[in-house]
């Protein structure tokens, strides 16, 4: 897909973006533990529909699922699946899904009484997993790794006879995501004591029938920012969003005003606009270590705007959807820029300009493309592979043909 931008007719937009694709996935799995919560607002993501496929089945008969590239599936559903003794199915995905790391996440479960056996590589899916039932109610795990392992503990935990304590090993990575996990719980009315290394959640077996409606996605919204940050001026109005956000990614609002971008709350909406003659700071030092995903799409704001950037806290970025960290150098350095990377930052130093006509490619990454895209408005180019938006964010490229990207 060719990307160029043609200066909108207006510098006023509204919108609104679909539900948070990490809150759905969450309560999805709430919802298979408890039949009388009920969910609106669902994310139309590629993940949420897979998974929402997956809990629809009849478990007991089924023999295999196919989550392909989604990554929180995979983590949930291994560890919801062993639960349920009636169930003996293989879990699998993409050639990528099974190049991504799951040993820690099962080693925990199996340390709880799972049975769980790796189908071809040690370490990795394919998974056969033979559902039990769980009677120990303490467990360690190095955190370091992926949220999402200790996510998907807490997750069961409800469903456990004597709930589950989970004790952190190791520096916590993205913990605002386990925040959001915490919360997502207690809003069911299921009691979680967070405390710094260690987090103990109680058994429930029922809730009162509770209807939740679900936040827009602030990863999402974060191209906007992106756009906006490389635009002239403008203003947009994104539905839905809400101060008090469940999402670590909201700290988008805070990191963008480095980049003259000011967020107001406006009841279920969120106002951004441009500061007027705001003077860019030269370079920009962030640790990203709650907020990963939002690397990326930083990373090439400050591509487009010539600004030298340093970003931390990123080792998780090696186990996505592909190693983020290779792939934003590769691609960041077609544009004329140099990138430094580690396993655990990003230094960019901008060029004198930037080259166009470049072609991006996305690596089966969905937030390749996103991330990418804003930087239309500085210089042509073109996407590849441009439809693995559809992973979190189905609508992507209509959104960016309204601000004049296409």
């Amino acid at each position: 897909m060719k990307l160029r931008f043609s200066l909108p007719k207006t510098e006023y937009f509204q919108f609104d973006i679909t539900g948070s694709k990490s809150i759905s996935n969450r309560y999805l799995i709430l919802a298979a533990l408890f039949s009388n919560l009920e969910l609106k607002g669902l994310s139309n993501s590629d993940d949420t529909q897979v998974l929402q496929k997956a809990l629809s089945k009849p478990l007991e008969e089924t023999k295999e699922i196919d989550i392909h590239h989604a990554g929180t599936a995979m983590r949930f559903l291994t560890a919801y699946l062993s639960t349920l003794p009636q169930v003996e199915l293989v879990l699998t995905g993409s050639q990528r899904m099974q190049e991504r790391p799951i040993g820690i996440l099962v080693e925990a479960l199996r340390n709880l009484g799972a049975t769980i056996e790796f189908v071809k590589n040690e370490g990795f899916p394919p998974l056969k997993i033979s559902g039990r039932s769980f009677q120990k109610e303490h467990i360690s795990i190095s955190a370091d790794v992926s949220s999402q392992y200790i996510t998907a503990l807490m997750l069961i935990a409800p469903s456990l006879k004597n709930g589950l304590t989970i004790n952190l090993e190791s520096k916590v990575t993205s913990k605002p995501y386990l925040k959001m996990t915490a919360q997502a719980l207690e809003s069911v009315g299921v009691q979680v004591d967070f405390e710094v290394n260690s987090i103990k959640v109680f058994p429930k077996r029922q809730i009162q029938p509770t209807q939740i409606s679900v936040e827009s996605d602030w990863s999402s919204v974060s191209y906007f920012y992106s756009c906006l940050a490389l635009m002239e001026s403008g203003t947009m109005e994104i539905s839905t969003f809400y101060k008090d956000s469940l999402q670590g990614d909201s700290k988008v609002a805070e990191f963008y005003k480095l980049f003259g971008i000011e967020t107001q709350f406006k009841k279920e909406l969120i106002q951004l606009s441009k500061v007027e003659n705001f003077k860019l700071p030269q370079k920009i030092e962030l640790d990203l270590n709650d907020t990963p995903d939002l690397a990326q799409t930083i990373a090439v704001s400050c591509l487009g705007l010539g600004v030298e950037c340093f970003l931390t806290g990123l080792h998780t970025l090696k186990v996505k959807e592909t190693d983020r960290l290779v792939a934003l150098k590769t691609e960041i350095e077609k544009f004329g820029a140099e990138v430094i990377i580690t396993d655990e930052s990003l230094h960019l130093k901008p060029g004198s300009g930037l080259n166009s006509e470049v072609k991006i490619e996305t690596y089966q990454d969905h937030r390749m493309a996103m991330a990418f895209a804003p930087l239309a408005i500085k210089t042509d180019l073109e996407i590849l592979n441009p439809e693995v938006v559809s992973k979190s964010f189905p609508d992507f490229w209509e959104k960016m043909n309204v601000l004049g990207i296409q």
